[in-house]
């Protein structure tokens, strides 16, 4: 058994703080130390570019940053003097800036199969103004939601239909339906069995694998054939796949589409866009019933509305897309050669667009497995790499892609220790890591 100890001090006794005052000991949950190996969930003191330097001094190469939302690298110096530029005069007023209509025309002439923009602060309150818009446009009650797709928003028509929907009444749950993702037969039967029900369809335009030809076209079709609305959430897809988004880079175009994460590079700032007619409900142009849309105080900030406009810009300008793709083709390629090398390429598995990727820690049996993952997890950590994913920044140079893979390679020869063995547990320095989806702590 390999002894070698890495410990984090302070990083303890910091988490002990956050979770007597903060339920969770996070503001996301997907942030908790729970996701972690016992007593190794580093507090974070500052990052630059694809690092960051916990509060115990140790230095990170850090993936997935903010939730997939840092993609330009923590303090981008273009993102930042946009923000500096706006510090000094103003942040909100009581009326709109003009840096409003600035933001929503750099928006649309970036993702031009949008025709409006209304932005807002986080995922959730994009996507659930899109589904209150897609029911007040069709008068119809449900939601047809993708079933294979994580995260929709915090919002009762999304978590009720999770393990943690401790809360939500469940009038509210039986609105909302389930389709599994790349199946249109399903899709249809479903909508078949609600006829005249189903108010939109959602989901992640593309995840961890590619939609089958045809399918979103597809989808579409079903779409206006039913009479129903159809949303892509492009909180991860955004920018990610194509400065437009997934539905720039398939050719699909969504009635209504939600855009987050990658758009602010950690600056709070979301978007709903979509078609004029619908959009439209939500404004003041129209003699029909008003639509509470999105109305948010913080929604406009001014700074964050200057750092999404330096994202776009830059994103277009420097060709980020296809950087974090060949940036992530070489760590999917480095891991997986590591993975094979090492006897264990059938259980650390790769997966996913190259701007995009996760990785699955697989048991004896070829089965997910929460103690395999911890034992990953924790080599990663000891040899200076953190990725709860493989979510690569353009920050990110060859040398930290190179280190990252040779510590990946150390982990690998751990996790073939304990496949021969038969049991992680020597290896896990403490209780497995767990899902952030279930009923109890």
């Amino acid at each position: 058994m390999d002894t070698e100890e890495f410990q984090l001090p302070r990083s303890r006794k910091a988490n002990e703080r956050l979770h007597a005052l903060i339920p969770g000991g996070a503001h996301t949950y997907a942030k908790g130390d729970d996701q972690y190996p016992e007593n190794l969930a580093p507090v974070i003191s500052h990052g630059r570019g694809a690092h960051v330097w916990d509060i115990d001094g140790n230095r990170y190469v850090e993936y997935g940053s903010g939730l997939r939302s840092v993609s330009l690298g923590h303090a981008h110096p273009r993102v930042i003097e946009a923000v500096r530029r706006e510090l000094d005069r103003g942040s909100n007023f009581v009326r709109p800036s003009i840096m409003e209509v600035e933001a929503a025309e750099r928006f649309l002439a970036t993702v031009p199969t949008a025709e409006m923009v209304k932005f807002a602060k986080n995922g959730s309150d994009a996507t659930t103004a899109a589904v209150r818009l897609a029911r007040a446009a069709t008068g119809r009650p449900r939601v047809a939601l993708c079933a294979d797709h994580p995260f929709f928003s915090v919002d009762d028509w999304f978590i009720g239909t999770t393990p943690m929907s401790a809360g939500v009444p469940a009038a509210t749950n039986e609105l909302t339906v389930a389709f599994p993702y790349g199946d249109l037969a399903a899709t249809e039967e479903l909508l078949t069995r609600y006829q005249d029900e189903v108010a939109c369809l959602i989901l992640e335009p593309a995840t961890h694998t590619e939609p089958p030809p045809g399918y979103l076209a597809g989808l579409r079709e079903l779409a206006d054939r039913h009479g129903c609305v159809l949303i892509f959430d492009e909180m991860i897809t955004g920018l990610r796949w194509s400065e437009a988004g997934a539905q720039g880079l398939y050719g699909v175009v969504p009635d209504l589409s939600t855009f987050g994460k990658a758009l602010g590079n950690g600056f709070a700032v979301s978007a709903l866009a979509g078609r004029r007619d619908l959009m439209e409900l939500g404004g003041l142009r129209h003699s029909g019933d008003r639509v509470f849309l999105l109305s948010t105080t913080h929604g406009a900030e001014t700074h964050s509305l200057a750092a999404a406009m330096a994202v776009l810009t830059t994103y277009v300008e420097e060709g980020i897309t296809a950087r974090l793709h060949a940036l992530g083709e070489r760590l999917a390629a480095g891991v997986r050669a590591a993975a094979e090398a090492l006897g264990v390429g059938d259980h650390i598995v790769v997966r996913g667009r190259a701007s995009n990727l996760v990785f699955a820690t697989l048991d004896e049996n070829g089965q997910p497995s929460q103690q395999y993952r911890t034992l990953f997890l924790r080599r990663l950590l000891a040899g200076g790499v953190l990725a709860p994913s493989f979510v690569v920044s353009s920050a990110l140079d060859d040398a930290d892609i190179d280190h990252t893979v040779d510590v990946v390679a150390q982990a690998c020869a751990v996790y073939r220790k304990a496949l021969d063995a038969g049991d992680p547990t020597p290896w896990l320095g403490g209780r497995p890591v767990k899902p952030v989806f279930r009923r109890l702590v």
